[in-house]
Formats: structure tokens, sequence, C-alpha cells
């Protein structure tokens, strides 16, 4: 019963978080689909790049409800269907995997920031806000949103760790860490080689 729980549980996780609301969001306002402008990258930071600061604000939103309330919900009743630490654990980077390859839009989503952060306040908000936190000092200081990314995933997995030790949610969020950090590959690139664009700029040719 808890195998069957934990399975049916992780694949409505990623199903749910399939959902990319930057493409969501953006047919609803009769905006261009993300994906085809910019980085190409359908996330809050993109969507920014059209100039709608509110499909922006919307498509930021969505991607980090979807990653708390999947994770709050599947808390919420894992005593009732017998899911344990692990199995929450898998429901949270399944959650987060949905994002970055999502079924519904040939496995190509976002990096994960939003929905990522969602999942972190849902776990603990002091965790979350712990994240936030530091995401929103790089970014005002240096106006970079991946760079600030970056150095949010390498701090959130310590954070983690400071607050409640080793544990086996521990190593989804270092999990959804390194993927983050794998799917800013090219931003990498471009801050090496100052190319990158900073927050609210349109994209460099």
């Amino acid at each position: 019963m808890e195998l069957l729980a934990t399975v049916v549980a992780v694949l409505i996780a990623y199903l749910i978080g399939s959902i990319s609301f930057a493409v969501v969001v953006s047919r609803a306002m009769g905006l261009a689909d993300p994906r085809s402008y910019g980085s190409g990258n359908p996330g809050a930071t993109n969507v920014l790049r059209t100039g709608n600061k509110p499909a922006a604000l919307l498509t930021l939103a969505g991607d980090a409800l979807k990653g708390w309330a999947v994770v709050f919900v599947a808390q919420l009743l894992a005593a009732r269907f017998g899911l344990g630490a692990a199995a929450l654990a898998l429901v949270a980077l399944a959650v987060f995997v949905g994002h970055v390859f999502p079924l519904y839009h040939g496995f190509k989503g976002g990096k994960g920031v939003a929905t990522a952060g969602g999942i972190l306040v849902a776990i603990n908000p002091w965790l979350g806000l712990a994240t936030a936190a530091t995401w929103v000092i790089i970014a005002f200081f240096f106006r970079y949103s991946s760079l600030a990314a970056l150095v949010a995933s390498v701090f959130a997995p310590i954070y983690y760790v400071f607050l409640f030790g080793p544990r086996v949610m521990g190593l989804a969020v270092v999990a959804m860490s390194a993927l983050l950090i794998w799917r800013h590959g090219r931003n990498i690139s471009n801050l090496i080689a100052g190319r990158e664009t900073r927050i609210g700029e349109k994209r460099r040719h």
C-alpha cells in the first residue's frame, strides 16, 4: 500500500509540475510563446522581457505555487496514505523534475527557480525565506537573475543541513540544486564571458 501510494503521489507531483505557467499565462494574455524569444526559457525572467510585468508576476506565482502546493498537500496527507520521509522527498523532487522536463511541452521546461522556491517554503518556511533572501540580495546588487539563482542553489542545501541536519529530504534539495545549476550551464558561460543580460533587459544578440 505504501509503495502504491508513493508511486501515485510521485506521478501526480510530476504531472502537476509539468504545467508551465509561462506558457499558460502567455497564451491566456495573448503574448508570444516564451520559448520563441529571448533565452527561450519558459520562466518569469524571460516573460519579463516582453515588458508585461503582470504576466511575469503571474508566471512566477504560478510556478512557485505549484511547487509549494504539491509538497504541502503531500505532507498533509502523508500519515493518511502511509507516505514516509523518502516518499515525501521523491514527491518534492518529482514536481521539480516535472517543471524542468514537462510532459506537456516536449520535456523542454524552465530552469526551476520559482518552483524550487515554492518547494523549499513547503518543506520549511525558514528554509524558503533564507534561500529567497539569498536570491534577492544577489539579484539586487548584481542584477543578474541567473547569478542569484546559482548562489541560492549552492546555499539551499547548506541552510537545510543547518536547520535539520542530514535527512533524506536534504538529498532531494541537493538533487534539485544540482539540476538547477546544470540547467544554468549557458548562463554560467555567459556570466564568465560578460554576455549575460541583466534583470529587465532585452536579450543581447
